[in-house]
């Protein structure tokens, strides 16, 4: 008996793979008085930036810091929605921070939260990496689009 039904596999979506460079200012706001408990600083701030360059938006957020004696050691987590243009694609997306500063020997994972992205970033997914020179910071972000 043969079976005449051919399946059809759904077209796999084409991904362009660029990066963004450039600058970005940070101010960042306490939203409440820090709790100090045994040792460890607990504090919520309120983030807002400006990014420069191929990411021009403006992003804001929440972060959560935990603060220990030791210099060096600390962490922290942040949502941030970031809205603007990237390489010219207007819309919306939203980065996950993750940090862990182990006397001062730092991990940092900064990440487009899955199916965040809005209008023309619809689809995006990437990387954001970030350095400190002199006090002022540069970004780059490893990203992808669907084409």
């Amino acid at each position: 008996m043969q079976n005449d039904e051919t399946q059809t596999q759904p077209k796999k979506a084409e991904y362009m793979f660029q990066r963004a460079t450039g600058t970005f200012e940070v101010t960042i706001t306490p939203q409440a008085e820090p709790d100090d408990a045994s040792g460890v600083t607990l504090g919520r701030m309120r983030l807002a930036k400006q990014f420069h360059g191929d990411l021009a938006a403006v992003g804001q957020g929440e972060m959560l810091t935990a603060i220990t004696t030791v210099t060096g050691s600390a962490g922290y987590v942040a949502i941030e929605r970031v809205t603007g243009t990237l390489h010219g694609r207007r819309g919306s997306f939203v980065f996950q921070h993750s940090a862990i500063s182990n006397r001062g020997d730092q991990q940092l994972s900064i990440t487009v939260v899955p199916d965040s992205g809005t209008e023309q970033l619809a689809g995006l997914a990437g990387a954001f990496s970030l350095k400190i020179v002199d006090g002022k910071h540069f970004y780059t972000f490893d990203y992808s689009l669907p084409e």
